[in-house]
């Protein structure tokens, strides 16, 4: 499986970006996929994370009420809204699919991994 996650780019502080991340093929339907960013000199961040069939999202603490997670399995993609982007959203930021239906935080619960897409935001 080939996760291509796109939709990066360089915004101003209080804007909006939309990400989305696609799978090569029909396999991430039965499960869940994950958003997870890393800034430089940093470790990979939890950001957000839906089941399958768009059950039960999660999002972590510093993005919460900005970010909406989503899916469209028809399209085989996943997609993340970021609203009121701040500086410290900057990074690059990662979809990858589960090993199983439920969404985790955990990046030891994620198998496939997309390459990431970079995300600035200048204040």
């Amino acid at each position: 499986v080939q996760l291509q996650a796109s939709g990066g780019g360089v915004v101003q502080a209080g804007g909006s970006l939309r990400l989305s991340c696609s799978a090569s093929r029909r396999t991430s339907t039965n499960n869940a996929v994950g958003w997870f960013r890393q800034a430089p000199g940093k470790e990979r961040d939890f950001v957000a994370a839906i089941g399958w069939r768009g059950m039960s999202p999660i999002y972590a603490d510093s993005i919460k009420g900005r970010f909406i997670i989503s899916r469209d399995n028809g399209r085989d993609t996943v997609y993340l809204q970021m609203n009121d982007l701040k500086p410290e959203d900057t990074a690059i930021y990662y979809c990858a699919v589960a090993l199983g239906p439920i969404a985790a935080q955990s990046t030891n619960a994620y198998r496939y991994w997309g390459q990431g897409t970079l995300v600035t935001v200048s204040s």
